[in-house]
């Protein structure tokens, strides 16, 4: 299982739409040097969602899954698969909580099982850099 806390500097209904907002999201989805040229998304419980990701190098790639939990802004829960699938690639479960700390927002990850260490490493450093990368988007000035 993976587990991940990361303080984000704003508030709870601002850091849960960037989760939900397709537009929001695709500014800041994914690890250093990675686009998303698009997002199909409606968060609402027992919709699907599909992420195109683009690599620096090499063909784009897409993740999809399924909302299970959608309970703005408090938490989150979708499945989450890869299209098509690393054969030491399984369907994992995401839950995330958005803890309100006053000026900015404890956002608390699981993830998981994973079939192998390497895959939930993948997924530590994916996700280490997308807080990243979603930090600098809620700090910029409007």
């Amino acid at each position: 299982m993976l587990e991940i806390e990361r303080i984000v500097p704003a508030a709870p209904a601002t850091v849960f739409e960037a989760f939900c907002d397709p537009e929001k999201l695709a500014t800041w989805w994914g690890p250093r040097g990675f686009r998303t040229p698009a997002v199909e998304l409606e968060a609402r419980v027992g919709e699907r969602y599909r992420i195109e990701m683009q690599p620096p190098q090499g063909a784009p790639f897409h993740l999809t899954g399924e909302f299970l939990k959608v309970e703005a802004p408090i938490r989150l829960s979708y499945t989450f698969a890869w299209e098509p699938p690393d054969p030491d690639d399984v369907e994992t479960r995401v839950e995330l909580s958005f803890q309100d700390l006053g000026e900015s927002t404890k956002v608390a990850l699981t993830q998981g099982p994973f079939k192998t260490d390497a895959r939930r490493a993948l997924h530590r450093d994916g996700w280490s850099e997308s807080f990243d990368r979603l930090d600098r988007l809620v700090s910029a000035p409007a």
